[in-house]
């Protein structure tokens, strides 16, 4: 089979040849739709993440969308985060209880796009930030695909008003495509600046800001928040550190909450697919998003890497 092989960490893939996966007992083998290329194919393929070294050649991805057994489903892998290969080739094998069914409809491409950033968006608001129907939203990142994904599911979840934190005009563009009320430039380090720019555009005091970013947009995200307000930081895209001030803290008895999809048990990624795909078969939920054949999985790998693909690459075998 055809697959793409990371052989040098730090290196874009090489496609090439590959003995087809036999899968093990507890395996199911997967014809492998679409597959994305996400942060944590990248960061993995680094050897620089607090997994280790992955050992090489491997085949990455570690998420995608394929049939098995005649059904369409998702799945995930652990490549570069354990031994073992990933989605990023025509066969995988995959552990039969990690396969979610998907819904008539479901366009593999678009949920492969979707997938573990919009599980992440979904959970951070509702299970994570228990979001209420009626209540007022920050989304930081809004042009980035969790964000895209984020100002469309708290929509979805009765928000009554979802504000869009987003740096460059084409992601400022993307998150007012996605739906948001209003979008706020996060075209400076100004706390002060970016904390009026929140508070201008809102309508009265914050309830929760979903946060892929940290650092100042989070810090001047929290000064729009409301007395309990709830801020769920899911990443650090902007920052590993944030100046956020003890008395916005305790003024207002702000919850900062931290979030990530390893927390999560089968179950619930699996319900949390379920749902992500439900809402895109209804047209609620996409994410922008380009199509590459598995062939030109090298040049996608690296202008992902750039940050020259508005969303995410998805691979096609």
């Amino acid at each position: 089979m055809r697959a793409a092989q990371v052989v040098e960490l730090g290196r874009p893939p090489v496609v090439a040849d590959r003995e087809a996966p036999a899968g093990s007992e507890g395996q199911v083998v997967v014809e492998v739709l679409a597959a994305p290329i996400t942060p944590l194919d990248l960061l993995c393929a680094t050897g620089t993440s607090y997994f280790g070294q992955p050992p090489t050649p491997y085949v990455p991805g570690v998420q995608g969308v394929g049939r098995a057994g005649g059904r369409l489903v998702w799945f995930p892998t652990s490549a570069g985060m354990a031994p073992g290969d990933g989605s990023m080739a025509e066969r995988a094998a995959v552990a039969e209880p990690d396969l979610v069914p998907l819904p008539d409809g479901a366009d593999p491409v678009e949920i492969a796009a979707l997938g573990l950033s919009a599980v992440a968006a979904h959970m951070a608001l509702t299970w994570r930030g228990e979001l209420a129907p009626g209540e007022q939203v920050i989304v930081l990142g809004a042009g980035g695909v969790v964000g895209q994904a984020a100002v469309q599911l708290a929509r979805a979840a009765g928000a009554r008003r979802v504000i869009a934190g987003a740096r460059s005009p084409a992601a400022q563009e993307r998150a007012a495509e996605a739906g948001a009320d209003a979008v706020v430039a996060l075209d400076t380090e100004d706390v002060d600046e970016l904390a009026r720019r929140f508070t201008a555009v809102a309508d009265g005091p914050v309830d929760l800001v979903l946060d892929p970013l940290y650092g100042a947009p989070a810090a001047a995200a929290a000064r729009a928040l409301c007395p309990h307000g709830r801020l769920v930081n899911l990443g650090s895209s902007a920052s590993e550190t944030c100046p956020i001030d003890s008395s916005t803290l305790r003024s207002r008895s702000l919850r900062l909450l931290g979030y990530t999809n390893n927390a999560l048990t089968r179950e619930q990624r699996a319900a949390a697919v379920a749902t992500v795909a439900e809402h895109a078969v209804r047209g609620a939920l996409t994410v922008a998003h380009e199509v590459v054949p598995l062939a030109e999985a090298g040049t996608a790998w690296q202008r992902q890497a750039d940050g020259r693909v508005a969303g995410r690459a998805v691979l096609r075998p």
